[in-house]
């Protein structure tokens, strides 16, 4: 007989290599190096496989991680400091004073594994951020265990992670340099958005990324106000300047791009460009629509993000699937728009394709990393069931993943956490909140 460290037999299997494929009554076999050995029956999988771990999930499907494609994870302990406000009143009066304040090394990390506390618990196995102190992330992530891409801030303006251009470049490139290789943790660019990142500095990006070959994460389109401004001070739409600084290209992942024409979707989709659809924030922020329905249909790779939780509220990429299938068809008024199948597809397998990762994770393949979670679909809120992956989209809820892995490691176990403590996370995130509910009073008093 075959040898595997686990499996698991789950009563459902979704692989979403194939869309709309269920596998019912199904094991996943799990290697000694994390990777996924095999997916076949349960009745050949109990006579062919010797496995060290037995994991019987009778009513449950079991998927491949959900892949949140754009975050600013820290920002979680920011949730709710600044609700119902317009993107650059939130930024500019609320969210970039709080952070001139308060962002530290410990800061991100307390924040950090808020995140991923919560993204575990929803099914999230690898997430792509974008804040300040990258190093930090890293390290979190990798001592949690979780995938994940942090982004190689840059800005025009100094922060509390960088004074200047070339700071922002070396401080970057020493992250990218303590990580390559590691089979968790990869790093991309992460210039923040046309309006605060000039051509020279985005000129300087594009060359050293010729050499390096990473992903290039960027706010684009994110508002019209965004792209008003742009053209009444260069002349020129943020996509064009982009554009002109060679910055197009598949290695561009432009996030929210709620404000698009004809011409611009033609010219992403020539480009090989991806797009990252955080349609709960930009609803939250009033930010505008992004056109997936156009956008698929033009051939552009739409991936999904839930943003941070300062502009969501939460990291809950299940209700972030349910958001974007139903809100595409209101866009492109038609029922058939976005179904469920796809909107799973560009949380997982989408995803991974936007960060390149696709030959890793994002779909349940042989040789691919073990990064998959199981929902448990035999409750009330879930029955009764008549087509699998439309009970996920449409009616579950994070509540109901038990359990996740990441390279084969068990992270959440029958809904508790195995490489964070609850308990510590809550008790700082208690602190952090009293520190900057505090300095809000202040702030508004003066």
């Amino acid at each position: 007989m075959a040898q595997a460290e686990t499996l698991i037999h789950a009563r459902w299997i979704v692989p979403v290599e194939t869309p709309g494929q269920v596998l019912e009554n199904h094991s996943l076999a799990i290697d000694e190096g994390g990777r996924i050995q095999a997916v076949l029956p349960t009745s050949q999988a109990q006579e062919q496989i010797e496995a060290r771990e037995h994991i019987r999930l009778e009513r449950h499907a079991l998927l491949p991680g959900l892949i949140n494609a754009h975050t600013h994870s820290a920002m979680s302990l920011m949730r709710g400091l600044a609700d119902d406000l317009p993107l650059m009143d939130w930024l500019n009066n609320h969210i970039w004073p709080a952070e001139a304040q308060h962002v530290s090394e410990q800061f991100v990390a307390d924040g950090m594994k808020l995140a991923m506390a919560e993204m575990l618990r929803g099914g999230t196995t690898c997430f792509n951020d974008m804040y300040f102190f990258p190093d930090v992330a890293a390290h979190a992530a990798a001592e949690a265990g979780m995938r994940g891409l942090v982004g190689m801030i840059l800005l025009d303006f100094p922060t509390v992670w960088a004074q200047s251009a070339d700071e922002y470049f070396d401080k970057g490139q020493a992250v990218r340099d303590a990580y390559r290789g590691h089979p968790l943790i990869g790093t991309s660019f992460a210039p923040h958005a046309p309006y605060t990142v000039s051509d020279e500095p985005l000129k300087k990006l594009v060359t050293r990324n010729g050499e390096m070959e990473l992903r290039i994460n960027m706010h684009v389109h994110e508002t019209a106000f965004e792209v008003a401004e742009a053209e009444k001070t260069t002349g020129r739409r943020p996509l064009q300047r982009l554009n002109e600084v060679g910055l197009l290209g598949p290695d561009l992942i432009a996030v929210h791009m709620t404000q698009l024409n004809d011409r611009e979707i033609e010219q992403v989709a020539l480009a090989n460009c991806h797009v990252v659809h955080c349609p709960e924030s930009n609803l939250k922020l009033a930010s505008g629509f992004c056109p997936v329905a156009r956008l698929l249909d033009a051939g552009v790779n739409v991936a999904l993000g839930t943003d941070g939780a300062a502009s969501n509220n939460d990291l809950d990429m299940l209700g972030e699937i349910r958001t974007a299938a139903l809100l595409a068809k209101a866009v492109a008024e038609d029922a058939s728009a976005l179904p469920a199948s796809q909107a799973l597809h560009m949380a997982t397998l989408g995803g991974a394709r936007a960060l390149g990762l696709e030959e890793q994770t994002g779909s349940l393949r042989v040789g691919k990393w073990a990064d998959l979670f199981a929902i448990e679909l035999g409750s009330i809120e879930t029955q009764p069931l008549y087509n699998v992956i439309s009970q996920i989209v449409y009616a579950a809820s994070r509540a109901q993943v038990s359990d996740t892995w990441v390279a084969g490691r068990r992270l959440l176990r029958e809904r508790q956490l195995t490489t964070l403590s609850e308990n510590e996370i809550l008790t700082r995130a208690a602190d952090w909140r009293n520190r900057l509910a505090s300095a809000s009073a202040q702030a508004a008093a003066v």
